[in-house]
């Protein structure tokens, strides 16, 4: 095993300086105010070396440390994990701030009851988008400030010392978003509970439905919560997509009287309303600017310049040099990695994937492998051979298991052959080669090359040594003990338990333990890849794998397999993403705790309550195929798809010697992608091969099967301008307004989609739709760039 490698390179001290005790924070029992004598303490600590009274050309770096600049006075380039955590994260803490405020509780549970029903309806979209944390964020912080200005002081009373005890503050908004945002995501549990509804017309009750999610989400907290040594604490634990929204939250709360820390906040809110005007053109008035393609312009009725220079319109095409000016789609809210702050070997990792993409597609569609002229160039759905649409229902019995003499007089379903290389995503959970490649190249990835920093972190957290600084401020707080992780583990496990039963899942109980066990192993490993490159490996597809190998010719059977198996490493994921964020911004351990529960618990209740209210309004427009612009049931279709495919034919679709065996043989093979990597970097270090994310180029593989795929070029063009120039020739810019500026256009964005979805898009009643004119073409012939329609 080698040493930490990059996208962040790993140094054993910050800026090759070794911290010492003086330097690190104390350890203190108690994480109450009454702990301190007064906070000035705190303060005192912060931005060490600031200074307000500067000439304007040294105001920029005037925080640095000379170990930060180069000979000429300008600021080094941002390279290590060390420097993203000390020189773009503040260290600042003051920890007698009130956290637990009448205002804190409000305005969270008020968001996340809001989050929960957006992040629903957001589910039952065409293009998958999400609840931006970014957007909860901006909108806690003018809730809360508007709380704290508006109402009378606490000087003015005790009930008013109760509902405005103080200035609205960092911990009280950290503590808000992630109720909310924990709230929001739409858990795996719904998308089983709505393939029921849709498709076998079962439907359990409320009360089994809510348990079911609350067991299915809460096992994965205590596996995080387990684990958190090496997941959470060391310094080369980053989470790229965390730092926009931390450097929003020191925008907001610290330092705001410092002039540079005003000039970052007007910068901000500039962005925010400049993007959030310029969103209604592309996504309402003129869609073509979702997609520019020259090639379609000059050609319109070319199939094969639809296939692979289209892709403004859902499983178009390849989207290959189109430009997009739709920040829906090319920033982190439309499904992208996040150009801003994605690290750039991850991102160099991730086009190369989609250059063979490309290539791939193309080769198998003209070679007609897997008879992929008789389907679809993209598409999500099962086919007969002769390309008409697969009725599932022909060959499932009554309990759901395979209906085998139906079976020969229906045939085997095949796949678009786009599909069957496609990489499973959370977003869009689907099959594929490139997921199964992905799987098994992220087992091996963290074995070489995280292995000795992961035995490092452990060591260090059991004898108290852990130098990250971060984590040195946070021993001031009590820690949440290992026992209650403990008690929600078998709570939550009890509740599994029972609703697998209630609920008619066919699953026995000791495939379900085996779900758990697998993702608890699963977990750290993945964790880490995402943690350190900000790519999520996803496991939904090994757990349909087992699944349909333990309790085979059950597409019941597999879906809840599946929830367990994959759900609950994807809610450790989140629980690990929190905890790290309530270390950047000095949230005490126990109230990230209690805050993720709780969103959880409102989550669930009422992501199930719309769930059931939408499909009752849309049922026929989320069977359809294509769906509508407003509503798509393209992410029950294709779990649907999966469900059946594994749990009903995987013995006649995935065993040896059928057509998609290779498929399943992924991911043995994928263990060895990452070995040439790791030998010649072992051998010839500078060549680099250290910086190749092998997992990433794997998952994309299949990356442009689904959905609008116009922005990929563009999303490349911006990443290499901002994680290459920008980090490297302008660090200070870099430093001040990088992640700043992609917390703006996602958040302003995403409050746009939010206003237009209940406005214009049928949200709340029926949509209203623009005119056709030249920037909003008549999709009956011609996509929205011009691209002959092909569906």
């Amino acid at each position: 095993m080698t040493e930490q490698r990059m996208p962040f390179k790993r140094q054993d001290s910050i800026s090759g300086v070794e911290l010492t005790s003086v330097e690190r924070a104390p350890s203190y029992p108690d994480d109450t105010k009454d702990a301190f004598d007064n906070k000035d303490n705190f303060s005192a600590e912060k931005n060490e070396g600031h200074k307000t009274h500067l000439n304007p050309a040294d105001e920029e770096v005037s925080d640095l440390d000379e170990k930060n600049r180069l000979a000429n006075g300008k600021e080094r380039p941002i390279e290590t994990a060390e420097d993203i955590a000390t020189r773009c994260i503040s260290l600042e803490d003051d920890p007698t701030l009130q956290i637990h405020t009448f205002r804190c509780w409000f305005l969270a549970l008020g968001l996340s009851c809001f989050a929960a029903v957006l992040g629903q309806i957001f589910y039952f979209r065409p293009q998958t988008v999400f609840v931006s944390q970014l957007f909860l964020q901006v909108i806690a912080f003018i809730l809360g400030k508007a709380w704290a200005s508006v109402l009378p002081k606490a000087s003015k009373g005790r009930f008013w010392a109760f509902l405005n005890p103080c200035d609205f503050n960092i911990k009280e908004h950290v503590a808000i978003l992630i109720m909310s945002s924990t709230a929001s995501d739409s858990a795996l549990a719904i998308s089983v509970f709505a393939a029921n509804e849709l498709y076998y017309n079962v439907t359990p009750n409320y009360g089994t439905a809510i348990f079911t999610l609350l067991g299915s989400q809460a096992f994965g907290y205590a596996i995080a919560g387990l684990l958190r040594s090496f997941t959470v604490y060391p310094t080369f634990i980053v989470f790229p997509n965390l730092l926009p929204i931390v450097n929003l939250f020191d925008a907001l709360h610290r330092d705001a009287s410092v002039l540079s820390q005003k000039k970052r906040l007007r910068f901000f809110w500039i962005v925010f309303a400049a993007i959030f005007v310029w969103e209604w053109i592309p996504e309402f008035v003129a869609p073509t600017l979702t997609g520019i393609s020259i090639f379609c312009l000059a050609n319109r009725d070319s199939p094969w310049f639809t296939r692979i220079f289209g892709g403004s319109n859902g499983n178009e095409g390849l989207g290959m040099f189109s430009l997009c000016l739709d920040w829906n789609y090319v920033g982190s809210g439309g499904g992208s990695l996040g150009a801003l702050f994605t690290p750039f070997s991850t991102q160099v990792s991730q086009y190369a994937g989609v250059a063979l993409c490309c290539i791939l597609f193309c080769a198998c569609y003209v070679t007609n492998a897997w008879n992929a002229q008789n389907f679809p160039f993209l598409s999500q759905d099962m086919f007969y051979e002769n390309g008409t649409q697969y009725d599932q229902s022909k060959i499932l019995n009554a309990d759901f298991s395979l209906n085998r003499t139906a079976l020969e007089l229906e045939g085997v379903p095949w796949f678009a052959t786009s599909n069957a290389i496609y990489v499973s995503t959370q977003d869009h959970p689907s099959r594929y080669v490139g997921s199964n490649l992905a799987i098994g190249a992220a087992l091996t990835h963290v074995f070489l090359w995280f292995g000795k920093p992961i035995m490092k972190a452990i060591k260090e957290w059991r004898s108290g040594t852990q130098p990250d600084p971060h984590y040195e401020k946070m021993r001031v707080y009590k820690e949440v003990p290992m026992w209650w992780y403990g008690v929600i583990m078998a709570v939550s496990f009890a509740f599994s338990m029972s609703t697998i039963y209630f609920a008619k899942s066919q699953l026995p109980w000791w495939a379900l333990l085996v779900a758990l066990i697998i993702a608890t192993l699963v977990f750290p490993l993945v964790t880490v890849v995402y943690a350190v490159t900000g790519f999520n490996t996803d496991v939904q597809q090994l757990s349909q794998m087992l699944g349909a190998a333990l309790v085979p010719g059950n597409s019941q059977a597999n879906m809840y397999f599946t929830l367990y198996g994959a759900n609950t490493v994807s809610q450790a994921r989140g629980l690990t993403r929190d905890l790290k964020l309530g270390q950047y911004t000095k949230l005490p351990p126990r109230v990230t705790f209690t805050m993720q529960l709780v969103g959880t618990v409102v989550g669930a209740i009422l992501q199930l309550i719309i769930m059931k209210t939408i499909i009752s309004a849309q049922r026929e427009i989320l069977l359809d195929v294509q769906g509508s612009n407003v509503w798509s049931g393209q992410q029950v279709q294709s779990f649907n798809s999966q469900a059946v495919t594994w749990g009903a034919l995987a013995d006649v679709m995935y065993a040896p010697g059928t057509k998609y065996f290779i498929i399943p043989m992924a991911i043995i093979i994928g263990l060895f992608v990452p070995v040439p990597f790791w030998i010649v970097h072992k051998f010839f270090p500078k060549l680099g091969a250290d910086a190749v994310v092998t997992p990433i180029i794997c998952w994309c593989l299949g990356y442009l099967s689904v959905g609008i795929n116009s922005s990929v070029f563009t999303t490349m063009l911006i990443a290499l301008f901002s994680q290459y120039y920008l980090r490297v020739y302008r660090a200070t810019w870099f430093r001040k307004y990088n992640y700043l500026l992609s917390a703006a256009l996602d958040g302003g964005t995403q409050f746009m989609v939010f206003v237009a979805t209940f406005a214009i898009f049928g949200g709340s009643g029926k949509p209203v739709d623009m005119p056709n004119w030249a920037l909003n073409p008549d999709t009956s012939r011609y996509n929205y760039d011009y691209c002959q329609r092909l569906t």
